[in-house]
């Protein structure tokens, strides 16, 4: 499964990490720009899944950006900008954007409106392949809650499936038990860390042996992540 690209066009430094941070954190690979014209070629270079644009930008403006882009695509595209008068808004919807987020934003609720806007524009394939993992000996289905090890069924409570699913959905990806804690138990849990060791080694008991093309493993001091060999991830990016 290959991360999805955002595109961020911002000249904003700060609101631009911000962003870029937020993105990382849920699995996306992120290219950014900080002005119009750049912000136009890496559109060409990078083809992004998704763009978040400002408005405010040297050299070619956020309006007009968003005009040249309609003119090729309509990959979806967000303004997150300090441009707060209803014009402002009613423009960028007018220019073919598909949503519009005020400075100063929160992180979860632009995360939350990509989200939002990949389920509106995903075709029925591309939510059911969401929705299924497929690895050697491995298969999950998030929709039915079902885990399958070598063909057989296996009981998996929900938080172990979900642990689970979000580490093979970023494979190669190191996370931290804090950030697998607001990602799987969301972020109202007030437990400790240690809930996420105890889940791990229960999946492991589950996964011992299963395969050698993939692994849960320990990056100490650190967290976890989904481990892919070598010769695994080459036949995932095959299948992309």
């Amino acid at each position: 499964m290959q991360a999805l690209k955002v595109l961020v066009i911002d000249a904003d430094v700060g609101s631009a990490e911000l962003l870029r941070l937020c993105l990382e954190k849920e699995g996306y690979t992120v290219a950014s720009a900080a002005d119009g014209a750049d912000g136009l070629a890496k559109f060409y270079s990078v083809k992004p899944d998704i763009i978040l644009l400002d408005a405010v930008l040297p050299r070619v403006d956020g309006w007009q950006v968003c005009r040249e882009i309609r003119k090729k695509s309509s990959v979806p595209l967000v303004f997150v900008t300090s441009k707060t008068e209803v014009f402002d808004r009613v423009l960028g919807l007018e220019l073919g954007a598909d949503d519009y987020i005020v400075k100063p934003f929160d992180g979860k609720e632009v995360i939350a409106r990509i989200k939002a806007i990949f389920r509106r524009v995903s075709p029925p394939e591309q939510e059911k392949a969401a929705s299924e993992i497929h690895y050697d000996g491995l298969d999950i289905n998030i929709t039915r809650y079902e885990l399958k090890v070598r063909g057989k069924v296996l009981d998996a409570p929900p938080r172990e499936l979900e642990l689970l699913f979000y580490l093979a959905s970023h494979p190669n990806t190191v996370f931290n038990r804090d950030q697998l804690l607001d990602e799987v138990w969301g972020f109202e849990y007030y437990g400790g860390t240690r809930t996420i060791d105890v889940h791990i080694k229960r999946l492991r008991e589950k996964l011992n042996g299963v395969s050698k093309q993939w692994s849960i493993e320990t990056v100490w001091s650190v967290g976890y992540k989904f481990a892919l060999s070598e010769s695994a991830e080459k036949k995932e990016d095959n299948n992309v």
